[in-house]
């Protein structure tokens, strides 16, 4: 089953979708494509792995811990099927991460792998946007480079009842294929992702875990439309815009193009080849 949250009427509304019908509780039905969609869950936060699938591991020629490390992403970053990613004025590196997302269906704490499948109510795809012009300062936490409002779509609704395993997933960038990966290159899988967070954090219902993204995250612009297709969860699409207002220079670390910030939007090989590749300033 397939649940969505969007504005029906102007009021949040929790529908059920039917082919390219929306139902109300009440019954009453909206269309698939017309309806503006809300990230299809609340949640009370947002946890993110750094690193799970191989060909991203192998992109970046690094060896992964031997076990999952993790960032945090705050719920003032959620954005919506169809909704409008916010690059600021003055920073230049946004990159796309299709991934999977885990939605908590239970209150976890302390459980097993083997335990975790019940507990999560199902999934939805995420984009986990990165605002790399902020890696130089925020490399660890990841909190400006990942946290910024409109970076981590979700949608368009969840899934219930969805197995995870063996199925594909794609970013596409104004219909370009850009990321083509699978779940069975996951590392660490969903159930061992939620019983690893839940050994000390508690997890709460509507929670949602980011589960990673292939290799091929790269720099979008204002104007690209983005999709990110996952095999039995739909297709979550937005498009990018630029701020109306410019990053404050009067406080904070400021935007920087540093060779680590390049070789991570541009590509994790980018240092490497000691070719500079052509940079869009729009």
């Amino acid at each position: 089953m397939e649940i969505r949250r969007i504005l029906l009427d102007g009021n949040a509304t929790e529908v059920v979708r039917r082919g390219d019908t929306l139902v109300a509780p009440d019954g009453r039905e909206t269309g698939v494509a017309e309806a503006v969609h809300l990230p299809p869950v609340q949640p009370s936060k947002i946890i993110a792995v750094h690193l799970n699938y191989r060909s991203r591991v192998e992109e970046f020629g690094i060896s992964l811990p031997s076990t999952p490390t993790y960032f945090h992403k705050p719920t003032t970053a959620l954005n919506a099927h169809g909704g409008a990613v916010v690059r600021p004025e003055g920073c230049k590196w946004l990159n796309y991460e299709g991934e999977i997302a885990i939605v908590i269906g239970r209150t976890a704490r302390n459980i097993s792998p083997l335990e975790a499948g019940e507990y999560i109510r199902g999934y939805t795809i995420a984009n986990d946007y990165g605002l790399h012009d902020f890696r130089d300062t925020d490399a660890g936490s990841m909190l400006r480079v990942k946290g910024a409002d409109t970076l981590c779509p979700l949608g368009p609704g969840l899934v219930e009842g969805w197995d995870f395993r063996g199925k594909g997933l794609r970013t596409l960038v104004n219909g370009e294929v850009r990321q083509d990966g699978n779940t069975e290159e996951m590392m660490w899988d969903m159930h061992y992702l939620v019983a690893d967070i839940a050994r000390t954090i508690t997890l709460l219902p509507g929670d949602v875990l980011l589960s990673g993204t292939p290799a091929v995250s790269r720099t979008v612009y204002p104007g690209d439309v983005v999709s990110v297709e996952v095999e039995g969860l739909g297709v979550l699409t937005n498009h990018i815009v630029t701020g109306p207002v410019p990053i404050r220079s009067d406080v904070g670390a400021q935007p920087t193009e540093s060779e680590e910030v390049l070789s991570t939007a541009l590509g994790g090989d980018w240092e490497f080849r000691g070719i500079r590749k052509p940079m869009r300033t729009s």
